[in-house]
């Protein structure tokens, strides 16, 4: 049957879509299902020792000296003798380190007395950017690395969400999500919202398309003098919560909505991902001009917004592609240091992992050619470790 017939057959194009989304979430169900086991909820592998030394800078003999000695926790072996880590066991580690290592203090690299709250937007004003894939991977690896992170999806569409194992279209259809603490009706504490996830020192506030009722509620709540305005709705959110975290990532719907003004005006920082195109740099313009413009009215009526960074990744980049190369270096040229160092490279690896709602922090190694594998793990890792300079500068600490 084609679809001509279909439609007609259905008598509406509004069933005719309804049959569709059925269709498709039951086939979603069924392809999750076999993705991952248990069926109910994700869970994080464990990390080998070339990992762990990785992630904490502890060398690997000094790893199996601390072992020998007693420092550190037994943990399980493979069938090689081989120890296996889990994210709790790494955080055990950096503790033990903090309190007996040389420089201590770099075990533990999240807030100190006095530190604020960072607060980090991923955005850009056009899909397919990289925007969710960034922002689930540098949560990730900054939990790993020991930060305590809340990750925020902002984004009606939910791919942050769905990343961590949820259904957002059954699990929050009428509740649950971020909307709940930034509704001007009985507005809910965010932390009713966030649930902890399979990642440890990681926790979300998830998203589902109830969110998207937040933009026509601002409009009417703006004509109507409804306060607290939008301006400052998710800082007030926040701040239930703030001294439970040393990061917040938010992953940021593709416009320039009343959404995303609320997150940005939220945040001590922006982390605009772009595509080295003619017509994404030629969208990210248009975005910049726009938020620009949107900022200085804000900053008329509310007072001036402090960021501490505004830094652009060059996002699914591929380093043969010459035509591609000659727009990363043109936007370097013109943004110069705003511009992060590392690109985070296309890969097949990203793409394969997000068809079972994984990331490369979830794959086993196994899993993947090495040195493919080995490639995009590079670049991740450095776009994460040249960032994370720019969120240690804010807290006015010194970095190599």
């Amino acid at each position: 049957m084609d679809t001509t017939t279909e439609i007609s057959e259905s008598n509406s194009i509004a069933a005719f879509i309804a049959a569709n989304a059925t269709r498709l979430s039951e086939a979603l169900n069924h392809h999750m299902r076999n993705s991952f086991q248990p069926e109910s909820r994700k869970t994080l592998r464990k990390f080998h020792p070339a990992e762990v030394s990785e992630l904490t800078g502890i060398s690997m003999s000094n790893l199996r000296t601390r072992h020998q000695d007693g420092d550190f926790p037994e943990v399980e072996t493979d069938p090689r003798g081989r120890r296996l880590y889990s994210a709790e066991e790494i955080e055990q580690i950096r503790h033990v380190m903090a309190r007996t290592g040389r420089n201590g203090d770099a075990y533990l690299p999240g807030r100190r007395e006095g530190d604020k709250l960072q607060i980090i937007s991923i955005v850009n004003f056009k899909g397919g950017s990289s925007k969710t894939t960034t922002a689930i991977h540098l949560a990730q690896r900054y939990a790993l690395r020991g930060y305590r992170v809340l990750a925020i999806d902002m984004d009606p569409q939910a791919s942050l969400t769905t990343m961590f194992g949820y259904r957002p279209e059954i699990e929050f259809a009428e509740s649950g999500t971020v909307y709940d603490a930034l509704r001007y009706e009985d507005p809910a504490p965010l932390s009713q919202v966030v649930r902890k996830t399979y990642f440890h020192n990681l926790d979300l506030a998830p998203a589902g398309l109830l969110l998207s009722e937040y933009e026509t509620e601002t409009a009417y709540a703006l004509q109507h003098k409804i306060d607290p305005p939008f301006t400052q709705r998710l800082a007030i959110a926040l701040d239930e919560i703030e001294d439970r975290y040393d990061l917040v990532i938010i992953d940021c719907p593709p416009q320039l909505g009343f959404t995303t003004m609320t997150a940005l005006l939220a945040s001590t920082g922006l982390l605009i991902t772009v595509v080295p195109s003619m017509l994404d740099v030629a969208s990210m313009a248009q975005f910049l001009e726009m938020a620009g413009e949107t900022v200085r009215t804000l900053e008329e009526a509310t007072g001036p917004i402090d960021w501490n960074f505004l830094k652009f990744l060059v996002a699914r980049y591929e380093p043969t592609d010459v035509p591609q190369s000659q727009m990363a270096g043109f936007l370097r040229s013109i943004l110069l240091d705003q511009v992060l160092t590392t690109p985070m490279l296309k890969s097949t690896a990203i793409s394969d992992a997000g068809m079972t709602q994984q990331t490369i922090y979830e794959l086993d190694p196994g899993q993947v050619v090495k040195k493919t594998l080995d490639r995009i793990m590079e670049s991740v890792n450095g776009v994460a470790d040249e960032f994370e300079k720019t969120i240690q500068q804010a807290w006015g600490r010194e970095v190599d």
